[in-house]
C-alpha cells in the first residue's frame, strides 16, 4: 500500500488514478486497487489524506458518470439550454455585446468542436456548449437587427392614417386594432412607428382587415417595468413590432375598404386572409355562444383571450385551469389524438383497406394536416407554435416509423423556436410550456422503464372497466401534479402567485375538456364551412360552462397563494436542478433534487427578501409607502395595470388611500392651462403653510392630499415627501420635503435647497423606482442603468434635436422663489 502519510503521491497511486480515468469502469479499478493493497485501519491513515482520496474517488466517479450520460446521448438534450442560455445573456447584459466578439467566439468554438474529436468526451461537451452559448448570443443580435422596430418616444396626440392588419375584441366590447401607420401630421411624429395598437370604445360594427383609417388618436410609448426586475413590457413589444399603444378619439374615417389591396405582396394578402379567417371564426363562435362561454370557445381555437371577463379569467388563473384557454401541448395533443384514432378506426372498419393500406401512416398524415390548420388559425402564438412544432415531429416520427415521445422531439422543437426567435426564451410562456413538457416526458420515460406487473383485477372481465375509469383520473392526477409542479417556479417568478387547488380543479375539468369540448368543438369548426355547426357548438358550449362552474367554485376556496420577489440566485439555481432531474438518466440527476430541496430549505430558513419603502411608478403619477404591511398610495383609485403588478410583487394586497383635505380658499387657483406660471411669494408662502399644517393630518404616515394639486407624507426616517401635480407649486415643495416627485417633464432635475427630485423627464430614463430609507442615505434602485439597448432607447431620445443620447432639456437647479 502507498504510504499516505508521505508528502508525494507514490508512483502506484498515480497509476491507479489514470487507470480510473481510462477506464469506464471506475468503480471496478477502484475496488482491484483496494484489494491488492495490504489492509490498513482507518486509525493508520490521516484524515486530511482520507478526505483527499475521497474527493478523488468522488469526482472520478462523477467524470465516469458524466461520459456514461455523453454516450447514451444525452448531450444533444441540452442543446436548446445552452443556446437558450446565450440569448438570455445576450438580452439581459447592461449593453449589447460588440457583434464582432460574438461571431468570433462562435466560430472558434465551432472550429474546435469539429477538429478536435479526440480530445474526450466531457472536454468535447464543454467545446459544444461553448458553441451553442456563441450561437445563442449570435441568434439573439441577429434577431434584434431584423426586429428594429422604431418605438415612440413620448406621449403624444395625432392624426393617424394606416390600414388595419389585426383586430380583438375585449370583454367591454371595445375593439384592439393594430394598425401599420402610414403618415401622421398634426403633429407628424418625427420618428414614426410602424405599427401601433389602438382601442377603439365606441364603434359598433367594426372595421375590417385591410381597412384604410384616418382618425385622431392618443399614443403613448409600451410601457416599462412596473418595478425593477419586473416585465418590461417595451421588450416584448419591441419583438412584435409594436412601437405605440393608445386610443382612438370618436371614431376614425375609413378611407378605403379591404379589398383594395391590389398592392400588396403575395405574402401580406396570405397574412390578411388568415388573420380574416381567424376572426371571422371567431365572430361566428361568439355569436352562437354569447357572453363567457363562446369567448373561451373562441379563445380555444383562435387564441384571442381579451373577450373573456376579468372575473372568469381571474378565476380560470386562481384555480389552476388558466392552461385550457392557451393552444398549448393539451389541445393540439387532444385535436390530432381524436382525429388520428378517429381516422385510424374508420379505417379499420374496412377489412381490405386495413390488410392493403398502413392506415397507422394514413391517420398520421391526417392529424398532422389536422394540426397544421389549427396552428394557421390560432394566431401564432408562441406555446401554439411550440405545441405545433412538437406535435408535427411526433407524426412525422410516425411516418417514419421512429419513437414518436422522446426527450429529442421536445429538444428538437425548442431547438427550432429558438431559431427562429430566441427572444422567446425569457417569456414566462416558452418557459412554462416547456418546463410542462419536459417534465411529463421525463416521467413518462421513466414510467415506461418501470417492471410492468399485471394486475390481478383485469383477469376480471367485470372489473375492467373499474380500471380504465382509475388508470384514466390516475392519469390525470399524475400529469396534473407533475405538469403543476414543474412549472410552480415560473408561476411564482413571473406571476407572483401559486394555485394550490389545481389538482382537484383539472381532476374535475380535464374529463369534461377531453370527452366534451374539445371532440365537439373539432367537429364543429371542421362543419363550420357547411353551416351545419351550430348544434355542437351548444354542445361544445355547454362543456365549456362546466368548466367555468368548476373554476369559480375552486377558485372561491382561495387558495391563490401570494408570492413576493424571491432572492435573485433562486431561480436559475431552480432550474439547473430542474434540468438535471429530467435531462440525465444516471443517478446524476438525483442531485437536481438535492439542489432544488437545498435552495428551498435556505430560502425558507432565511429571512425574506426586504422590501422597498417607498415607490415611484415611470410616470411619476403614482407613489406609494410601504406602512404596516399595507400599501399607502397618493392616489385614492390607483391605475390597475401599474398597482396590481405592485400588489402581487411585493405580495401586499391591502391599500391605505390619502386623506383628502378640504378646498382651502386661501391656496392659489392653478388650472392645468396655467402649469408653468409662477407664484408670487405671497402665493408661495401660503402654500408652503397649507403643506406644512397637511403633515398633521397624514394619519398613520399616510398621505394628505389637496384634490388636484400635491400630497404630502412623512416618510419612516422622518424625511417628507411631497407629489405635485402642477409644476407651479414646485418651489414650496422643494422648500417643504427631502423628495419631491411630479410627472410634469421639467426642464431641471434637482432642486437648490437639496431635496431630491423626480420628474416626468428623469423618471423618463429611470423608469420605475425603489427606495430603501432604512440607512442614513435613502439607497435608489432604478428600473433601468443605461439606455443603450434597442428596446429602450427611445427613451434617450431627444426629439428636439433628433438624436439619442442627448439631455432632455437644460438642468439647472430650481431655487427657492421658483426662479
Amino acid at each position: 500500500m502507498p504510504n499516505l502519510e508521505a508528502p508525494d503521491q507514490p508512483a502506484d497511486s498515480r497509476d491507479i488514478a489514470a487507470v480510473a480515468v481510462r477506464d469506464r469502469g471506475m468503480t471496478a479499478t477502484i475496488l482491484r486497487a483496494k484489494v491488492t493493497q495490504p489492509q490498513r485501519t482507518q486509525d493508520h491513515v490521516p484524515l486530511v489524506a482520507r478526505l483527499r482520496l475521497a474527493a478523488a474517488s468522488i469526482r472520478l466517479t462523477i467524470y465516469h458518470l458524466a461520459e456514461e450520460e455523453a454516450a447514451h446521448g444525452r448531450a444533444v438534450l441540452f442543446a436548446p439550454v445552452y443556446i437558450g442560455t446565450g440569448a438570455i445573456f445576450w438580452f439581459t447584459a447592461g449593453a449589447d455585446p460588440p457583434p464582432q466578439a460574438v461571431f468570433a467566439a462562435l466560430l472558434i468554438f465551432a472550429v474546435s468542436f469539429f477538429l478536435k474529436r479526440e480530445v474526450g468526451r466531457v472536454p468535447r461537451h464543454l467545446l459544444f456548449a461553448g458553441m451553442l452559448l456563441s450561437a445563442g448570443m449570435a441568434l439573439a443580435q441577429c434577431e434584434t437587427w431584423r426586429a428594429s422596430t422604431v418605438m415612440l418616444d413620448s406621449a403624444v396626440t395625432t392624426t393617424i392614417t394606416g390600414g388595419i392588419e389585426r383586430r380583438e375584441a375585449d370583454d367591454k366590447g371595445r375593439w384592439r386594432y393594430v394598425v401599420a401607420l402610414e403618415a401622421t401630421e398634426k403633429p407628424a411624429i418625427r420618428r414614426q412607428p410602424e405599427r401601433v395598437t389602438i382601442f377603439e370604445r365606441k364603434q359598433p360594427q367594426p372595421f375590417e382587415l385591410g381597412d384604410r383609417i384616418q382618425g385622431r388618436a392618443r399614443l403613448t410609448p409600451p410601457a416599462g417595468p412596473a418595478l425593477p426586475g419586473l416585465n418590461d413590457f417595451a421588450f416584448s413589444a419591441y419583438f412584435d413590432g409594436i412601437g405605440a399603444n393608445g386610443f382612438v378619439y370618436g371614431t376614425p374615417t375609413l378611407l378605403s375598404p379591404a379589398g383594395d389591396i391590389a398592392e400588396r405582396s403575395i405574402l401580406d394578402k396570405a397574412d390578411i386572409w388568415l388573420a380574416g379567417l381567424r376572426s371571422s371564426i371567431g365572430d361566428r363562435i361568439r355569436m352562437l355562444l354569447p357572453g363567457d362561454t363562446g369567448a373561451f370557445a373562441a379563445s380555444l381555437v383562435t387564441d384571442e383571450r381579451r373577450a373573456i371577463s376579468k372575473d372568469t379569467t381571474e378565476a380560470l388563473r386562481t384555480s389552476g385551469l388558466a392552461h385550457i384557454i392557451a393552444i398549448s401541448g393539451l389541445n393540439m395533443a387532444l385535436s390530432a389524438g381524436i382525429f388520428y384514432v378517429g381516422l385510424r378506426y374508420a379505417l379499420s372498419l374496412f377489412f381490405g383497406v386495413a390488410q392493403a393500406w398502413p392506415t397507422k401512416k394514413i391517420a398520421a398524415f391526417g392529424a398532422l394536416i389536422t394540426v397544421t390548420a389549427y396552428y394557421l388559425i390560432s394566431g401564432f402564438g408562441v406555446s401554439a407554435e411550440r405545441a405545433f412544432i412538437m406535435m408535427a415531429i411526433m407524426l412525422i416520427a410516425v411516418l417514419f416509423d421512429r419513437p414518436s415521445l422522446s426527450l429529442r422531439n421536445v429538444a428538437l422543437s425548442a431547438i427550432v423556436i429558438l431559431i427562429l426567435s430566441p427572444s422567446q426564451a425569457l417569456g414566462p410562456s416558452f418557459q412554462m410550456s416547456y418546463a410542462a413538457t419536459l417534465a411529463l416526458v421525463s416521467g413518462y420515460t421513466l414510467w415506461t422503464r418501470r417492471r410492468h406487473r399485471e394486475s390481478i383485477l383485469s383477469r376480471f372481465q367485470i372489473m375492467r372497466p373499474l380500471l380504465f375509469v382509475s388508470r384514466f383520473f390516475g392519469g390525470i392526477l399524475s400529469t396534473s401534479f407533475i405538469g403543476g409542479a414543474s412549472t410552480a417556479i415560473f408561476s411564482i417568478e413571473h406571476f407572483h402567485r401559486l394555485a394550490t387547488y389545481g389538482l382537484v380543479a383539472n381532476l374535475a375539468a380535464m374529463p369534461v375538456v377531453s370527452f366534451i369540448v374539445m371532440p365537439f368543438g373539432m367537429a364543429a369548426t371542421l362543419l363550420m364551412p357547411f353551416g351545419v355547426d351550430a348544434p355542437f357548438w351548444q354542445v361544445t358550449g355547454t362543456g365549456l360552462d362546466i368548466v367555468i362552474v368548476i373554476a369559480k367554485t375552486v377558485a372561491a376556496w382561495g387558495g391563490n397563494i401570494p408570492f413576493g420577489r424571491l432572492p435573485v440566485w433562486l431561480f436559475p439555481t431552480i432550474i439547473v436542478g430542474f434540468l438535471l432531474m429530467t435531462l440525465l438518466r444516471t443517478w446524476l440527476r438525483h442531485a437536481g433534487a438535492l439542489l432544488i430541496i437545498g435552495s428551498v430549505a435556505i430560502v425558507a430558513l432565511s429571512p425574506d427578501v426586504r422590501k422597498p419603502d417607498l415607490i415611484i411608478s415611470e410616470d411619476g403619477t403614482l407613489v406609494a409607502l410601504l406602512r404596516n404591511g399595507a400599501l399607502t398610495t397618493n392616489r385614492e383609485k390607483p391605475p390597475d395595470f401599474i398597482f396590481e403588478q405592485w400588489q402581487r410583487a411585493l405580495a401586499m394586497t391591502e391599500q391605505h388611500p390619502p386623506t383628502i383635505l378640504p378646498p382651502d380658499n386661501q391656496l392659489p387657483k392653478i388650472s392645468k392651462s396655467d402649469a408653468h406660471r409662477r407664484l408670487s411669494s405671497d402665493e408661495q408662502t401660503a402654500v408652503r403653510k397649507a403643506m406644512d399644517a397637511a403633515l398633521d393630518n397624514t394619519g398613520e404616515g399616510g398621505f394628505a392630499c389637496q384634490k388636484g394639486a400635491w400630497c404630502v407624507a412623512i416618510l419612516d426616517n422622518g424625511d417628507m415627501l411631497v407629489a405635485i401635480e402642477n409644476a407651479a407649486y414646485l418651489a414650496p415643495a422643494c422648500d417643504t420635503a427631502n423628495i419631491v416627485v411630479t410627472p410634469i417633464r421639467l426642464r431641471l432635475d434637482r432642486c437648490r435647497s437639496g431635496a431630491v427630485l423626480f420628474t416626468g423627464a428623469t423618471l423618463r430614463r429611470t423608469g420605475s423606482i425603489e427606495m430603501d430609507l432604512s440607512a442614513d442615505k435613502p439607497a435608489t434602485t432604478t428600473a433601468f442603468q443605461t439606455l443603450t439597448r434597442p428596446w429602450n432607447l427611445h427613451r434617450a431620445y431627444d426629439w428636439r434635436s433628433g438624436t439619442f443620447g442627448a439631455p432632455i432639456a437644460p438642468m439647472s437647479p430650481v431655487s427657492d422663489n421658483g426662479e
